[in-house]
Formats: C-alpha cells, sequence, structure tokens
C-alpha cells in the first residue's frame, strides 16, 4: 500500500512539474508578463476585427452593387458606393 502511494505521490510530482513547465502556467505567474500578454492579445483581437469587417463590408457593397437591375437595392448600392468614392477623388481642402 505505501509503495503504491508513493508511486502516485510519484506521478503527481511528475505531472505538476511538468505543468508548471508550461508557458501557460508562467505567463500567469508574473503580472508584468501577464499584462503584456493581455495587451498584444487585445491589439491582435482589434487588428483582426477591423480587418476582417472591413474585408466583409466591402465585399457586401460589392456584391450589392451587382444588383442594379433591382431598383432599391441597386440604387442604395451605387449610393453607397459613390458616397465612399467621394472623399478618394476629391482634393483636400475643397
Amino acid at each position: 500500500m505505501k509503495d503504491e502511494t508513493n508511486a502516485q505521490l510519484d506521478k503527481l510530482t511528475t505531472e505538476l512539474e511538468t505543468l508548471n513547465k508550461h508557458r501557460f502556467v508562467r505567463v500567469h505567474n508574473s503580472l508584468w508578463k501577464l499584462i503584456f500578454f493581455q495587451f498584444t492579445r487585445g491589439l491582435a483581437f482589434g487588428l483582426g476585427s477591423v480587418l476582417g469587417a472591413s474585408i466583409l463590408v466591402s465585399l457586401l457593397l460589392w456584391w450589392l452593387a451587382q444588383f442594379e437591375f433591382i431598383p432599391i437595392i441597386g440604387d442604395f448600392a451605387r449610393q453607397l458606393i459613390d458616397w465612399i468614392d467621394i472623399p478618394a477623388t476629391t482634393p483636400r481642402g475643397r
């Protein structure tokens, strides 16, 4: 019985040492590492959200512009595209 308990304790100790060497645990052991990790994670999430939304909206507008034969959707999409293109084509200060 004592040998079995010692063997289980040795296994538990080995697993605990392996767990403590894991990067996730090492990051959470230091406040500054955790703050830096969460900050970079937030930056990556924000950048991905902005890029993904930009691509999605541009594809949606392009797709809506293809429906020019439907009066309401085609006119609305054309107005949106014209509204988006105006700042790029007009010189600044006018």
